[in-house]
């Protein structure tokens, strides 16, 4: 590793904002006494975030003061991790991902469009927009070639669209985070995705919203969590209930067709989990093709889940995921035992 140094300008002092030190003290307090250093990366970092991305002597200092630990140790954290700026950078710091599959899909053109429009590395222009710096792999690498400025990542770039980018950046106007192509995620360039498909179907539509979901990622905990969630909003519904009334309590029912395109349904069972019966239960919802299930949103998921009597189900055997597959042209996870 090359020898990082503070820069020769700094300024005199350094003091968290009132919001950053509350910050701050929480951190600390996620650690035992005696132990408070654990939290000194994650202080750098927001030190350095406050003083416009690069930090500074006086904040070194004043994060080893919090820490109770010497000087040079939280100096050490600083100069050896490349992630700390050691001198000022741009309003829009710029970190150009130069390797292997970024530079294979064109990172270099990227790179010269740095040098003409903001000059050598680490050289912030003149009007203090911006600064550039190439690193290491960035971990987007599906995306590439991709840059990061400041705390967003901007992938899929060519020439045109970066450079743009730049001007949309120094003219103050609105720009586009993440792909600058339109890709939703890391789906193959002009095609939709046909292989490690979202649990949830295509662009993970039938997801639970965000307070739903526990993080946990199996199929399992996701089902057991439908069937709760399900289950307390039948609670108060009459024992009598049918079918239809319970389905309408949780969910909204998808739009089926009135008979199969071209006359001819798809064979549903290749789908794990949908039987003779299943199949006949979805052709009588109007359901009798894998994109329409695929399609699914998480109302309708649990509306159909809950007319069939196992809620959860859906969940639990990833039916939107390997519909989504086969009507990709794909295999089923029954061909794939099958085969």
């Amino acid at each position: 590793m090359s020898v990082r140094r503070l820069a020769q300008e700094q300024p005199a002092g350094f003091a968290f904002t009132p919001e950053n030190q509350a910050w701050a003290e929480k951190e600390i307090a996620k650690y035992p006494q005696g132990r408070q250093a654990s939290a000194v990366i994650a202080l750098l970092w927001r030190a350095q975030k406050q003083n416009d991305y690069w930090l500074p002597r006086a904040a070194i200092e004043q994060v080893a003061r919090m820490l109770d630990m010497p000087f040079i140790r939280a100096l050490e954290v600083a100069t050896f991790y490349t992630m700390f700026n050691l001198e000022p950078v741009g309003r829009h710091y710029v970190q150009l991902c130069g390797t292997t599959p970024c530079m294979l899909r064109g990172a270099e053109e990227i790179k010269q469009v740095c040098r003409d429009r903001i000059g050598a590395e680490r050289h912030v222009t003149a009007d203090g927009e911006f600064s550039w710096n190439e690193v290491e792999c960035l971990g987007a690498c599906c995306n590439a070639p991709m840059v990061q400025i400041n705390d967003d990542y901007y992938e899929d770039l060519t020439r045109e669209n970066f450079a743009a980018l730049l001007d949309d950046l120094s003219a103050g106007r609105p720009v586009k985070v993440g792909s600058q192509i339109g890709r939703f995620g890391s789906e193959p360039v002009g095609g939709k995705l046909t292989a490690l498909t979202s649990f949830y179907g295509e662009d993970g539509r039938g997801a639970p919203p965000a307070n739903e979901n526990t993080g946990v990622e199996t199929a399992a905990a996701h089902a057991a969590e439908e069937e709760a969630h399900i289950k307390a909003l039948l609670a108060n519904l009459p024992k009598d209930a049918t079918p239809q009334q319970k389905a309408d309590a949780v969910g909204a029912r998808p739009p089926g067709l009135e008979k199969a395109r071209d006359g001819a349904a798809d064979d549903l069972q290749r789908i794990k989990g949908v039987g003779p019966v299943n199949e006949r239960n979805l052709h009588s919802l109007g359901v009798y093709h894998f994109d329409q299930i695929a399609g699914w949103s998480r109302e309708q998921i649990r509306w159909v889940g809950t007319y069939l009597s196992f809620p959860g189900r859906i969940d639990r055997e990833q039916w939107l995921a390997q519909a989504e597959t086969i009507a990709h042209g794909g295999k089923g996870v029954k061909d794939e035992a099958d085969a």
